[in-house]
């Protein structure tokens, strides 16, 4: 007889609302292929009281997650403001529940509450490539990599919905077997079956591709320059790197993605530095050093110039795209 495994999906105020029926539905699928209750799961907040998620959707929690006393698996799904109001008390249930031998998880956002609360410190984790500039400055301790899955010691995270369907998936092959994990995914028209081991793709700056299916040159310099955020790199040391001269790195470049290298590597810089914006507490000039920006002035005229308002006016904006309990709507 299988044995049930037991979910507890913990939300919060913005969370994103895919990546819970991502969870759920491919388990629902699971127990009527199979036809037995090998999965059970319950939609747990903080206090019990009623969660909006970041599309607005409004859910009514089973329980509240201290009560909780037979769960498998918890994982949190949130935006990247969500913290626990008691975090002592939180801490401390999910401390018990890996003292037991039980794991530990989120999905996207989720992993800024769970990191708030000290238990990922020293752990990899997976972060959604649109968090890790914020993540990365408010968690020093904790080691992002760049896979969609993360499997540590009693810990899962994940990076985006569709990655939160393969976790599933790899959930019901380990209770079910790979016949029922076929035939979910079939169910759905799931493509394929990624494992933790596959990376998440990041879209190009200015064309409608994925940067792995650029060029291989041009890649690795793009590469290159997400390395050297804080500490900008020579156009033409990059060029080197790639074994190119500058001018064939520049020609390639362009053909590749549209823009110049310097105008690329400035967007990535500027794509980093809007993520500490909407999603840090760090000031301009805070924002703008670890950017590789040696003054706050040109990153504040490159801003206004790309995104078409000020960073000022980008994080008072954000602020006021709220739900009616105070959390942050942008999530994935």
């Amino acid at each position: 007889m299988t044995q049930t495994v037991t979910l507890g999906f913990v939300i919060f105020p913005g969370f994103p609302m895919a990546c819970l029926t991502s969870a759920i539905e491919p388990l629902r699928a699971a127990n009527e292929i199979a036809g037995t209750r090998a999965f059970r799961w319950r939609v747990l907040s903080e206090t019990g009281e009623a969660v909006t998620s970041s599309a607005g959707v409004v859910f009514a929690p089973d329980g509240i997650l201290s009560d909780q006393t037979e769960l498998d698996h918890v994982f949190l799904t949130s935006s990247p403001d969500g913290a626990f109001a008691n975090v002592t008390k939180a801490t401390a249930f999910l401390q018990r529940h890996l003292r037991v031998g039980k794991s530990l998880g989120a999905f996207s956002g989720g992993i800024f509450p769970l990191a708030r609360t000290g238990l990922m410190d020293g752990h990899p984790i997976s972060v959604h490539w649109c968090y890790d500039a914020a993540f990365a400055a408010e968690f020093p301790k904790v080691t992002p990599v760049k896979t969609v899955i993360c499997e540590g010691e009693q810990r899962l995270t994940v990076a985006g919905a569709a990655a939160v369907f393969d976790l599933m998936l790899s959930l019901i092959e380990k209770s079910l077997g790979p016949e029922i994990m076929t035939e979910v995914a079939c169910w759905f028209q799931h493509p394929f079956v990624r494992t933790g081991e596959v990376s998440q793709k990041t879209p190009s700056l200015t064309t409608a591709t994925t940067t792995d299916t650029m060029p291989k040159q041009v890649s690795k310099a793009i590469q290159m320059f997400a390395e050297h955020i804080e500490d900008p790199v020579q156009i033409k040391d990059v060029a080197a790197a790639v074994n190119m001269s500058t001018r064939s790195l520049e020609r390639n470049f362009r053909r590749a993605t549209g823009e110049s290298p310097l105008k690329y590597y400035r967007l990535l810089r500027l794509k980093q530095a809007r993520q500490l914006v909407l999603y840090s507490s760090d000031t301009l000039t805070e924002i703008a050093y670890s950017v590789g920006y040696s003054s706050t002035s040109p990153m504040l005229n490159h801003y206004k110039e790309v995104y078409g308002v000020t960073p000022q006016e980008d994080r008072k904006n954000r602020n006021s795209f709220r739900v009616t309990d105070g959390s942050c709507l942008p999530s994935v």
